[in-house]
C-alpha cells in the first residue's frame, strides 16, 4: 500500500527552481531515505509534503491525501522532527509534551503514560519539569524527536534528526524507530548526513541534486551500480581521455580538484590505469561506500546542513 505518492512535485520562488519535478512512490512502512546536497531540495520536498509549502505544480498525496485540498486530514497523518528547533524554550519538556497531546486530541487518561514513554526512549525522565531553555542542544533534539513520536503518526519526517547527538542516543533511537514501524506499519522518511545511518537503516535511498532525483534503489544496489573499486586519483595533466576507453573503468568523476574512478577489480588493472594516468601525485584504492555513491552521483561532498533552510526561510518571508 502507498504511504506516499509524489507525481511531477515542482517548487519555485521566482527565478529559482528548488524542486523540479519528482516523481517518487513510498510504500508503507518502509523507512526511505532521502539525501542530497544542502540546497538540493531535500527539505522543500518535506515542507511540500507536510503541508507548510504549497507547490507550485504537481501533486503529492500522503496517507490518501493531497497535500493540497485535504491539509487537515495530512497533518492529523504525520509527524515531524524539523532541523531547526520548534519546541518553546519557556515551556517545560512536560509542557511541550502535554500542548503537542492536546492540539493531537490523544485520550486525556493516556496522555502522561505516553509522555513518560517518550521521555525514558530519549533519556529525558530527570529534565522532565525544567524549563526547555535550560537544555542543552543535543537535548531539545531528543524532545523533538519525542514530540514527533507521542502520537505515533501513520507517517514521520524527520530532518537530520539526530544531527548532534552521540553514537549511543542516535542508535537507541533508531532502534526505536525502526521497532514502531514494524508494530504499526509506521513509514519513515529520513534525511541525513549521516551515510552509515543512512545505508543501514534505509530500505531504499533516493539521492536529490538540483530538485530532481538522480538515483533511486537499496543501499546494497547503489554501492553496487558504482561499478567495482574507487580509485581516487590527483595529478596535473591527466590522461582522463584515454583512461575512460579502458574496457575495465565504469565512470569517471571529477569532485573538488580530484577524480573518483570506478574500476573493476582494481587490484589487477590499477597498474595499467595508473599507467596511462599521466602525471599521478596521490592514488588511493578503497571499496565503495554509500558516501561515494553520493559524490559520484552529485559531485560535492557532503557539508553541514543549514543552507537550503535559510534559502527557504527567506523565500517564505518574502512569498
Amino acid at each position: 500500500m502507498e504511504s506516499i505518492k509524489i507525481t511531477e512535485l515542482v517548487k519555485k520562488y521566482d527565478k529559482v527552481t528548488a524542486v523540479d519535478g519528482i516523481n517518487l512512490t513510498i510504500e508503507e512502512g518502509e523507512i526511505f531515505g532521502l539525501l542530497g546536497p544542502n540546497g538540493a531540495g531535500k527539505t522543500t520536498t518535506l515542507m511540500m509534503l507536510s503541508t507548510l509549502l504549497k507547490p507550485t505544480s504537481g501533486t503529492a498525496i500522503v496517507n490518501g491525501f493531497n497535500v493540497v485540498t485535504h491539509p487537515d486530514e495530512v497533518r492529523a497523518s504525520i509527524g515531524m522532527v524539523f532541523q531547526d528547533p520548534s519546541s518553546d524554550t519557556l515551556l517545560t519538556g512536560y509542557e511541550n509534551l502535554k500542548l503537542h497531546a492536546l492540539m493531537y486530541n490523544l485520550p486525556w487518561k493516556s496522555i502522561d503514560k505516553k509522555i513518560d514513554s517518550v521521555l525514558e526512549l530519549v533519556d529525558l525522565q530527570k529534565r522532565k519539569f525544567d524549563v526547555v531553555k535550560k537544555y542543552s542542544g543535543g537535548m531539545r533534539r531528543r524532545l523533538e524527536i519525542a514530540r514527533g513520536l507521542l502520537h505515533e503518526p501513520k507517517i514521520f519526517f524527520l530532518d537530520e534528526p539526530t544531527l548532534g547527538l552521540d553514537p549511543q542516543t542516535r542508535q537507541h533511537i533508531w532502534e526505536y524507530i525502526r521497532a514502531l514501524a514494524k508494530k504499526i506499519r509506521m513509514t519513515i522518511i529520513v534525511t541525513t548526513h549521516y551515510m552509515e545511518e543512512a545505508e543501514k537503516l534505509c530500505s531504499r535511498i533516493g539521492i536529490v541534486d538540483h530538485g530532481k532525483i538522480v538515483a533511486l534503489d537499496s543501499p546494497a544496489y547503489l554501492i553496487r551500480s558504482t561499478g567495482g573499486d574507487i580509485v581516487n586519483i590527483k595529478g596535473k595533466n591527466l590522461n582522463l581521455k584515454e583512461i575512460e576507453k579502458l574496457p575495465f573503468v565504469k565512470g569517471i568523476k571529477n569532485v573538488e580538484g580530484k577524480y573518483l574512478i570506478s574500476v573493476e577489480n582494481a587490484g589487477k588493472n590499477l597498474q595499467h590505469l595508473l599507467g596511462l594516468a599521466g602525471d599521478v601525485e596521490f592514488v588511493e584504492v578503497r571499496s565503495p561506500d554509500l558516501n561515494d555513491v553520493f559524490l559520484f552521483y552529485t559531485g560535492r561532498e557532503m557539508r553541514e546542513a543549514g543552507e537550503e533552510v535559510s534559502f527557504m526561510q527567506d523565500a517564505m518571508r518574502t512569498s
